[in-house]
């Protein structure tokens, strides 16, 4: 590459970034809960289950995970807003929050105009 096409590329101050840092960190926080395989799945059981949900008890068998590494997984998938919990008697039932991974999606998205108005994709400016 020559220092012309060097100096070419450079011609235009970089932009500010589209996602404040308190965006990024919690949208960080939220997409680190989904990173991990027994989150998932947890998500795709809870989801599968009848009407949406499931006891804490029918959970562990098909994770082949005790009791406790369990709760603490669906503690995290809480805590970032993905699921609910409601306690019926000793058991504890949990249910997808409604529009919690398309919400977690458009937050990305709006905070970075990845999108047109429209809804489709845009080739990122680079």
């Amino acid at each position: 590459m020559s220092a012309a096409e060097d100096l070419a590329c450079c011609t235009s101050p970089p932009q500010p970034p589209r996602l404040e840092s308190e965006s990024a960190a919690e949208l960080a926080a939220r997409f680190k809960a989904l990173g991990d395989p027994n989150r998932l799945m947890l998500l795709s059981l809870i989801a599968a289950g009848e009407n949406g949900e499931a006891c804490v008890c029918d959970l562990t068998e098909p994770l082949n995970l005790g009791q406790p590494t369990v709760s603490h997984h669906l503690k995290i998938l809480m805590d970032a807003g993905f699921l609910t919990r409601q306690r019926r008697g000793t058991w504890s039932y949990y249910s997808l929050v409604p529009a919690a991974l398309a919400g977690l999606c458009h937050q990305l998205c709006s905070d970075t105009d990845l999108l047109t108005e429209s809804g489709a994709e845009r080739t990122p400016r680079g």
